[in-house]
């Protein structure tokens, strides 16, 4: 029977494989890069062979499902923005319910890509779907898209309990579904990838997988009960839900210093570990990242939309018929949109920019980029703060700040997943942007200048009495030309660079791997 091989991508003989053992293109060595090269994100597309049996592709399943999650996680966001608040109306209180609603928005927000997380996790361990598997899913799916709806509640009457109850009943029905795609998988094992399927350990790796599946609705289970009678418990539990592997790594390094390094057992899978290096599917990182931008983006078009087109009797009334005159009463929110828009764009352009370079995420790498999603998510809340009081000046500096800290740290957390990456170089960053490498100046550069923008307009709100928020929106708008202009000034300075280290020390370019000058080495090579 021929059959195509996932290591030749050639047709062969089922009969050869199964004599040698192994293909005989896959056992020839690889080099690192070939070996990531060859690490497939998605299965290969079926055969006529796949489509009887029913298996199918699981790309595009996993597209929706990515694109689902990234719109729940970020949409929570919208029972803080329409927080309504006016200017005479914001005092201690009012602020003290508006950070807890942050705080509560950022938490529910990392436990959907929690559930996110497990669902990568999950379909690297399920190699393809068939019509079950799809449902099983998009059951998966419809409990996830209740989540806002429960945290609505939540935010809504943070002292009722039934808001945390109904939400964590939500988590534990997800848990639920993936132990049943974890159990369907394993029952049948044609589905499963080839690093389970061929193992002898197939019963251990069932039962580790479906243990660390159920961890998350275990806790939530437990913040449910606690609900009930003592509410602040409730929310430590289901913080857990998202620190719960970093403790144990915590605890595992601990213990290592104490008792001494225990090697793991050889048949130890290398998918839901508690590895900060275990390896998440880049693909679907960006994929759920392009969407939280993209979500992010439009609610903005749709604050536009909803609070600034002219109600027909007030042109009639206050601006004598003139449409004209009724949008230039609203100039400061668009130039507010404008300015809004541009930071989640560049901010997405900074994004592009890192993971083009991103050979492998990691786990810390995914949760500091979970950070930085969670906070661009609440950019919508800061476009509400300094548009709503653009013609108001009452506390105008302090929505300011609001906006300026919510850019911070959204930018300084994706300045951390390249400091991350940069631990492991070699595993994860292509050999361009790391230390030394030709891009790494200009990556620098491109991650560092949102946390010093944002850090220089909170100290300006502090020292100018006169700065306002046609100022800072103002300086959002002027922030892609200063992308461009860094990009030309350090490209001038690194050829000033190599002209006084050519003046100073004139030493021949090494030689490249045919023999040839290499040009393109080192920090000061020429740009392509």
């Amino acid at each position: 029977m021929m059959l195509v091989c996932p290591g030749c991508a050639q047709p062969r003989l089922l009969q050869a494989h199964v004599t040698t053992g192994q293909c005989p293109t896959m056992s020839r060595p690889q080099t690192p890069e070939q070996v990531l090269d060859n690490s497939r994100d998605y299965p290969p597309c079926k055969t006529d062979e796949d489509v009887g049996e029913g298996i199918q592709c699981s790309h595009r399943m996993l597209s929706f499902s990515d694109a689902l999650l990234s719109i729940i996680a970020t949409v929570m966001i919208l029972p803080v923005t329409h927080t309504k608040i006016s200017p005479e109306q914001f005092d201690k209180s009012i602020q003290k319910l508006l950070a807890t609603r942050i705080a509560v928005y950022l938490m529910t927000f990392l436990i959907v890509t929690v559930a996110w997380a497990a669902h990568t996790r999950l379909f690297q361990v399920v190699g393809k779907i068939d019509d079950t598997l799809a449902l099983l899913n998009l059951a998966c799916m419809m409990t996830i898209t209740f989540l806002p709806y429960t945290f609505s509640l939540m935010v809504t009457f943070p002292d009722v309990p039934l808001g945390i109850f109904l939400f964590c009943m939500c988590v534990i029905a997800i848990g639920a579904v993936q132990a049943l795609i974890v159990g369907y998988a394993f029952h049948f094992p044609h589905l499963l990838s080839p690093q389970i399927r061929c193992s002898a350990h197939g019963t251990r790796y069932w039962r580790h997988i479906l243990c660390l599946v159920l961890q998350g609705p275990a806790l939530c289970l437990a913040a449910a009960i606690f609900s009930l009678f003592f509410i602040p418990v409730s929310y430590l539990l289901m913080a857990m839900v998202v620190f719960l592997p970093y403790v144990s790594k915590a605890v595992g390094w601990c213990k290592d210093r104490l008792v001494g390094h225990v090697e793991p057992p050889a048949h130890q899978v290398e998918f839901f570990t508690f590895d900060l290096h275990e390896p998440l599917s880049k693909e679907r990182v960006e994929a759920f990242s392009d969407g939280v931008y993209a979500i992010v983006a439009t609610l903005l078009i749709l604050d536009i939309c909803e609070d600034n087109v002219p109600d027909p009797k007030d042109v009639t009334e206050r601006f004598g018929g003139s449409l004209v005159a009724a949008l230039g009463a609203s100039g400061p929110r668009f130039l507010a949109y404008f300015g809004s828009f541009a930071t989640v764009g560049l901010l997405w352009f900074a994004h592009h920019s890192l993971f083009l370079h991103v050979r492998k995420a990691t786990r810390a790498m995914g949760l500091l980029n979970t950070l930085a999603l969670a906070f661009v998510g609440g950019l919508p809340l800061a476009y509400q703060q300094t548009s709503a009081f653009a013609r108001q000046p009452h506390d105008e500096l302090e929505r300011v700040r609001v906006s300026c800290a919510i850019i911070f740290l959204a930018s300084i957390f994706q300045f951390a997943v390249w400091t991350s990456a940069l631990l492991q170089p070699v595993d994860t960053l292509q050999p361009a942007v790391r230390f030394g490498g030709a891009e790494h100046a200009l990556m620098f550069a491109k991650l560092a200048l949102y946390p010093c923008a944002s850090l220089v307009a909170f100290v300006a709100t502090c020292l100018l009495g006169g700065f306002s928020t046609a100022i800072f929106h103002a300086m959002q708008v002027a922030t892609p030309f200063a992308f461009l202009l860094l990009r030309l000034l350090l490209r001038l300075a690194l050829a000033v660079l190599r002209g006084l280290q050519g003046l100073a020390w004139p030493v021949p370019p090494a030689p490249g791997p045919t023999g040839e000058p290499d040009m393109q080495s080192g920090l000061l090579s020429a740009p392509c």
